[in-house]
């Protein structure tokens, strides 16, 4: 099982949480979130020059089986991307056990 995370623009949500649901994703945790990036200049919108940093953010937790790692990180880089910087990040880690608490079952069938 694969656990991945990812920072995505908040104005992406809609679009990646569709996109996830497309792909058979239908549980996930999420959290609004900041924080600061590698970018050292600003933008400048309708004469206000703002920094990519100060953009509000999501972050999503989402536990998958193996078999749906691939498609999970193409939703989310399809619908997440504008082409812009600040478009966010995917993070990738390996999940040893789950278990679900109402039955005390483990495995990999408690992801659904």
């Amino acid at each position: 099982m694969k656990k991945i995370e990812t920072i995505i623009r908040k104005s992406k949500f809609k679009d990646v949480k569709d996109a996830l649901h497309q792909v058979g994703v239908n549980f996930f945790s999420y959290w609004d979130v900041t924080g600061l990036g590698n970018e050292k200049e600003g933008h400048v919108y309708r004469g206000v020059s703002y920094s990519t940093s100060d953009i509000q953010r999501r972050y999503l937790s989402i536990v998958v089986n193996d078999d749906f790692e691939e498609a999970t990180i193409q939703a989310i880089l399809n619908a997440a991307s504008t082409g812009q910087v600040g478009d966010g990040k995917i993070f990738v880690s390996e999940v040893l056990e789950t278990y679900r608490i109402r039955t005390g079952e483990k495995g990999k069938s408690t992801l659904y």
